[in-house]
């Protein structure tokens, strides 16, 4: 029998956000004892905590997270395992692992740093040549347990984006899945008119 694995991040008042973005805000307006019943409110962005960045987060593209098709944010998911290193490139064993339309997640183990400078400043980059090899396998999602696969001008950004290659940031309990190569991930994100969204994501087990 399968199970699920959450690999989101819960969201609350004060949570870590990206270093620069609006702080989370979530409040309880109305509440029982009071009021007779319970309410809360959230101001936020779009990329705090777990969540999908699409194309239109840094190039032309009319698409906004309503406009996508869980279809093609759910499926197969092979694993990369990265946790000793600080530049992520092509390795000869993701040449058989990795298959047209997959879903890529990275494990780095920066986790454990999530809401520290550290997980901001210091996490691992994805080199130009790792982005080139996913965008020859022609797979369809990238993920990861860090905040961005670089940092400003924000290339791999752009590159993965230019060819279609959705991108899902700030993932954790990926150290739950240690040992598979591949699993299903499922990926729901908010239903909003936005260049990204927070989600819900599992693994199916």
């Amino acid at each position: 029998m399968s199970k699920f694995i959450d690999l989101s991040y819960e969201i609350y008042n004060g949570m870590p956000v990206y270093p620069g973005d609006l702080e989370v805000e979530l409040s309880n307006d109305k509440i029982i004892s009071r009021d007779g019943y319970c309410i809360h409110n959230l101001k936020m962005g779009m990329h705090v905590g777990t969540h999908l960045d699409l194309p239109a987060h840094m190039v032309e593209d009319i698409r906004n997270a309503a406009d996508i098709s869980l279809d093609s944010l759910c499926g197969q998911a092979k694993m990369i395992y990265a946790d000793d290193k600080k530049l992520i490139k092509p390795e000869a064993e993701y040449q058989k692992l990795i298959e047209k339309n997959d879903i890529v997640i990275i494990y780095t183990g920066m986790a454990k740093e999530y809401g520290n400078k550290k997980y901001y400043k210091q996490h691992p980059l994805i080199t130009e040549e790792m982005a080139e090899f996913l965008i020859e396998k022609e797979i369809k999602l990238l993920g990861f347990d860090m905040p961005s696969p670089d940092r400003s001008p924000f290339k791999i950004h752009q590159k993965l984006f230019e060819n279609d290659i959705f991108i899902l940031e700030n993932l954790c309990n990926l150290e739950k899945l240690l040992g598979l190569k591949s699993f299903k991930l499922l990926v729901f994100p908010l239903k909003v008119r936005a260049e990204a969204a927070p989600c819900r994501v599992a693994a199916e087990i």
